[in-house]
């Protein structure tokens, strides 16, 4: 077996090739060319089929989707896929490539038996129709962003001017507010702007209605999606894009190993016994982050108890680390409704019947709270009773 060790760039390929007993046999740079590419996998298969076969690893980055397509071509029998570590001061590529290969040839057996490689932090590649829906909802996201700096740049050139008060609504996003904007009167310069940046608005509306629907044609039939969508605060949107992050949900053994790769998990420096806690990790998709963060808003106002949960963390330690903690919750949810088919078990207030009380009318009110002791003695026929003086006889 063969282990050849990947240091990938747009221009070149810098490759460490080793062979069953972990001695290097080739170390070179190869061109991305097409021809180049062809020749050097072309003398790799011949290699590696007098070696029964070889494994490859390679960074993750942003164009590695050719090289894996052209390492499956040419049969390689396990692709390894890995994040990459922090840099060295000391960092070429010659060395990230032989780092790389004595990964891989030192846990070639585990590799082989199918179990978890040490000192690698393994990314499974997304099946094509998950890249396909992850590449349209990071498209979406763009665009949505793209809109909301529009609005913006419109809101300060009419701020240059202190007519935003003008406006007939406080909200921009209505048609209302678009049609005055065609009105309002403005200088040359600015209105040349403010009409460019309408028609660019409208593009990215037409755009991102075009998206959406192809999203919905793809997840119509999935009964995942619906299952996640009835969290409060996710919407079909965002369910096809978590499901696009997650994949198969069998490859996270507990709730905190998903709640770990979408980033929600706190970092920590433990050294001499000390235990020092820092903020999450971020290293997961921020799309995802981003779309429970804005559930976190709705299912705090509709689940009672996720509720008084969030209450007391804010209260405790304040209301960021009570948001993420109810993120991380969220995903803990969602690995168990994925992972056991289970719905979304949504708490009610339990309303209890009150009791009705039996209601005095006024007048009984008025007469209890009043002094009533001269009513009872003039219905008595007894004399009142005055301080200092003596009570006056009647005559028999």
């Amino acid at each position: 077996m063969l282990y050849l060790a990947i240091d990938q760039h747009r221009d070149q390929l810098t490759i460490n090739l080793r062979n069953e007993q972990g001695d290097v046999i080739q170390k070179d740079q190869i061109s991305t060319k097409h021809d180049d590419i062809k020749d050097f996998f072309d003398k790799l298969a011949r290699q590696a089929g007098k070696h029964r076969g070889f494994m490859a690893i390679v960074e993750v980055c942003g164009f590695n989707d050719w090289l894996i397509e052209k390492l499956k071509e040419y049969k390689c029998s396990e692709i390894v896929v890995m994040q990459p570590n922090g840099s060295s001061n000391k960092k070429t590529d010659k060395r990230d490539a032989n780092a790389l290969g004595e990964l891989l040839w030192n846990n070639r057996k585990r590799l082989k038996n199918g179990e978890r490689p040490n000192g690698i932090r393994r990314i499974i590649p997304a099946s094509q129709k998950d890249a396909e829906a992850r590449q349209l909802s990071n498209f979406r996201q763009f665009l949505i962003t793209q809109r909301t700096r529009l609005v913006n740049k419109i809101k300060g050139i009419l701020n240059k001017h202190n007519m935003l008060q003008d406006a007939p609504t406080k909200l921009s996003w209505t048609n209302k507010f678009r049609k005055w904007l065609e009105t309002v009167t403005l200088p040359s310069v600015d209105r040349l702007e403010v009409d460019a940046h309408l028609e660019l608005w409208k593009t990215c509306d037409k755009q991102i209605i075009t998206i959406e629907m192809e999203l919905a044609k793809r997840t119509e039939d999935n009964k995942e999606v619906a299952k996640i969508a009835a969290i409060p605060g996710i919407t079909a949107m965002g369910a096809s894009t978590l499901l696009s992050r997650i994949g198969d949900i069998k490859r996270f053994k507990n709730p905190d190993s998903l709640a770990n790769d979408f980033g929600l998990t706190p970092g920590c420096h433990n050294t001499a016994g000390k235990q020092r806690l820092g903020g999450i990790t971020k290293a997961g998709s921020s799309v995802a982050r981003q779309v429970l963060n804005f559930a976190v808003i709705h299912i705090v106002r509709k689940d009672p108890e996720m509720k008084a949960w969030h209450k007391k963390i804010k209260t405790r330690r304040g209301a960021k680390i009570a948001r993420v903690a109810v993120m991380r919750r969220l995903a803990t949810i969602i690995w168990h409704m994925l992972r056991w088919d289970k719905p979304y078990q949504f708490r009610y207030e339990v309303v209890q019947p009150q009791k009705k009380r039996k209601t005095k009318s006024k007048a009984k009110k008025v007469f209890k709270a009043s002094d009533n002791s001269n009513h009872q003695r003039r219905k008595e026929k007894t004399p009142l009773k005055s301080k200092g003086k003596t009570p006056v006889k009647t005559k028999a």
